[in-house]
């Protein structure tokens, strides 16, 4: 089937005078009739809600997994990423603003048309291990996602989510059949920071993803470190704390360099070494794998009880895999925390 302007849209409810209420993401928007959510991508049109971006992408392109961040899903891999225009935050910071933003702050609905079969179809021949539902929130597009996922999983190709995590737990129970991962943005660890910067809450992105800790679908979590924003040590330890005791300690967390962009261009980029510190907080809370992104060197996967160098990347590559079949570190077997960690076709250690 090939993507039309306007898809009936789901988990919506009719109210009175020709109003519905999306219930897809936490904002919950009431929408008057001829009106658009926050998001921007669903309108009502004649009491009915409608999905503007369905089988409509702005972006289609294959990734390393790790470039999601992944590092516990399949390292090595390839990903098969693609996206909508819309957003329903507005990250003062965003780095995909000509896209996430476009339909808020121009009123237009661009992209190539693209179904799912097709979608599934150029994963495949691209021998893509998973598709990702990326670079803008996939929560907005969840039914173009979700038709696209149901026929990835039929092909034996995984699905993930990059997701800032302000999505309903309904949403999720629905999709959860057919995903596999996610990585969820932690913007922060400060509600006041999520209502001012990024036009948003907290706690129902706390609330995504214990839930989807308790639906089995692996977890990494991300967190931009923004000078003089976020990037405060006890915030940083709260929010370590947090995975921790919530998602367990086996949860990879990322932990991201700022560069200046959007209407955030006045920051200058976060310290290094704010990222070292950011590092050893996370550490010194019990998290076992935690990687510094956006900065030069290695970013390795490390046995939590022996040290022993497990995997190891430059970038977004693949260095050296010892992961063991078992999913174990070869020295003292201990278990290895993630989903198909045992080497693609990752050269050995020299």
């Amino acid at each position: 089937m090939k993507g039309s302007d306007a898809v009936e849209a789901r988990w919506y409810e009719k109210l009175s005078e020709g109003r519905v209420q999306c219930h897809l993401c936490a904002h919950e928007c009431r929408i008057a009739e001829g009106k658009r959510g926050i998001c921007a991508v669903r309108e009502n049109r004649g009491g009915s809600l409608y999905t503007l971006v369905y089988g409509r992408t702005i972006s289609e392109h294959v990734d390393p997994i790790e470039k999601k961040p992944l590092a516990h899903f399949y390292p090595g891999s390839r990903a098969y990423s693609v996206a909508t225009v819309g957003c329903n935050f507005r990250c003062a910071w965003c780095q995909n603003a000509n896209i996430s933003q476009m339909p808020r702050e121009t009123g237009l609905i661009v992209g190539e048309r693209s179904s799912p079969e097709e979608i599934v179809a150029a994963a495949s021949r691209s021998g893509c291990r998973s598709i990702a539902y990326t670079y803008t929130e996939p929560t907005i597009f969840y039914e173009y996602a979700y038709d696209t996922a149901v026929l990835a999983h039929d092909t034996g190709i995984a699905n993930v989510f990059v997701t800032n995590g302000f999505m309903t737990e309904r949403m999720l129970d629905a999709f959860q059949p057919y995903l596999d991962a996610a990585n969820v943005d932690l913007k922060g660890f400060r509600d006041e920071t999520y209502r001012r910067h990024v036009g948003g809450r907290l706690q129902p992105v706390l609330d995504s993803l214990k839930k989807m800790k308790d639906l089995s679908i692996w977890v990494e979590v991300t967190t931009l470190v923004i000078p003089e924003l976020n990037d405060d040590a006890g915030e940083l330890r709260d929010a370590a704390r947090f995975i921790v005791e919530e998602l367990g300690p086996e949860t990879p967390w990322h932990i991201s360099r700022f560069f200046p962009g959007y209407e955030m261009r006045h920051v200058p980029p976060t310290p290094v070494e704010t990222l070292h510190r950011a590092v050893e907080i996370g550490r010194e809370e019990g998290l076992r794998y935690i990687f510094a992104g956006n900065v030069p060197g290695e970013a390795n996967t490390e046995c939590h009880t022996c040290g022993e160098l497990l995997i190891r990347r430059s970038g977004y590559r693949i260095l050296a895999n010892r992961v063991t079949e078992r999913q174990a570190c070869p020295n003292c077997a201990t278990p290895v925390a993630g989903v198909g960690l045992a080497p693609y076709s990752c050269p050995s250690f020299s």
